[in-house]
């Protein structure tokens, strides 16, 4: 009994798990070597090539609404407008401390000014006294020596003199000193100054900012607010859509990602016309197995467009190329590509079989390494299948 078991076990293990299956059951299909056209499909959505959107800069409780959505706005026309009393007290508290800022550095700078006039006009008083009392020193000591006028009055002279010489230097020092100061720090006062004159502009401007006014010209859409609806700070309001034209959006699949690149160039059917376009921007976030590109057209785009409108087309990737390829089939979802049944020469079986692929578009697959032309394979869905080692083929 045990020798049986273990030459049943010793068969299963050289024949592997398998199914037995009808072949009208499954796709077969050859390989090949054939030209290989390296592009994907694409679904392309209308969309405005700029859109511009319009957020609550300060919040408050909607006072007026001067539009409707699907009204055409221009350059800074008022289209709401928003109270908010707290945000009123809170400017005005501002003010009150810039404004007072403001005084002291003006005051500050009005009393170096003031320094400066004082310094120039003592040296000027000290300057002026020593040329008088030189000039009076000298008739002095000429009198004196004559005998015309006592010599106390001579000494007092000559020492009121030696007095202005010993201030001098003192205060052309300290005016240098209170001059190179305020050299230096008149032009931090007038950049404060700007600095605040500018911090006053801004916190002013944040009660011109509860009315809101259109950036641009353009369509208004998107917008929905009632009269004394509250709105927070940074709320979506609406949307502006410029007169600029329009762009192609496509969703592509994220096995492409590394393979999408600015610039490259699709052909897109707009009413059985093929108009060409070029990539214009790669988005990298992936969301839902996907990611966005957008698509400029090369020269004008087709006359009457409207935004949603639905477009199919190709995206080179690359030239085409002669490659050993195969059909694309639903076997990718569980395999990924890594592994196939190959159908045996007699078409009895199809035994599993690790390959690997390279390129792949809506149509072929490029096959690098584990297949060779005139071997067929099995394509279809996989399903059940993933965990067997081969199929017996009934016919």
């Amino acid at each position: 009994m045990a020798t049986v078991l273990l030459v049943l076990a010793a068969r299963a293990l050289r024949t592997g798990r398998t199914i037995r299956m009808s072949a009208n059951a499954v796709t077969i299909a050859p390989v090949q070597r054939a030209v290989f056209r390296d592009f994907i499909p694409l679904r392309g959505r209308v969309v405005p090539r700029d859109i511009v959107y319009l957020d609550a800069q300060e919040g408050g409780r909607v006072e007026r609404v001067l539009v409707e959505a699907g009204d055409t706005v221009t350059a800074g026309q008022a289209l709401l407008e928003f109270g908010n009393t707290e945000l009123q007290l809170q400017v005005i508290e501002r003010e009150v401390r810039i404004i007072e800022q403001i005084n002291n550095l003006r005051s500050t700078e009005r009393s170096l000014e003031q320094d400066r006039e004082t310094n120039l006009r003592a040296l000027a008083e000290i300057q002026f006294n020593l040329t008088r009392l030189g000039r009076l020193t000298e008739r002095r000591d000429s009198l004196a020596s004559r005998g015309a006028v006592p010599v106390a009055e001579r000494e007092d002279a000559a020492d009121e003199l030696s007095y202005y010489h010993s201030l001098h230097p003192i205060i052309t020092q300290s005016s240098a000193r209170q001059e190179d100061w305020r050299l230096r720090r008149t032009p931090e006062i007038r950049d404060e100054l700007a600095k605040l004159q500018q911090n006053l502009s801004i916190v002013r401007g944040k009660l011109d900012n509860l009315i809101v006014r259109a950036p641009v010209s353009g369509r208004l859409t998107d917008l929905d607010l009632k009269v004394g609806e509250n709105c927070e700070r940074g709320k979506r309001l609406a949307q502006i859509t410029p007169d600029t034209g329009f762009k192609l959006s496509a969703d592509v699949d994220e096995f492409y990602l590394l393979r999408v690149r600015k610039g490259q160039r699709a052909d897109m059917e707009f009413a059985a016309e093929t108009v060409p376009v070029k990539v214009s921007r790669v988005y990298p976030q992936v969301k839902q197995g996907q990611f966005t590109i957008d698509l400029a057209f090369e020269s004008a785009a087709p006359a009457g467009l409207a935004p949603g409108e639905a477009s199919q087309g190709r995206l080179r990737l690359g030239e085409d190329v002669s490659a050993t390829v195969i059909p694309a089939g639903a076997f990718l979802e569980q395999t990924g590509g890594d592994w196939l049944f190959v159908v045996a020469p007699d078409g009895q079986s199809a035994r599993r079989r690790r390959i690997r692929l390279g390129r792949r578009n809506a149509e072929q697959l490029e096959v690098l390494a584990g297949l060779s032309p005139g071997e067929r394979v099995v394509v279809s869905d996989y399903r059940g299948l993933e965990h067997l080692d081969g199929i017996e083929l009934t016919h």
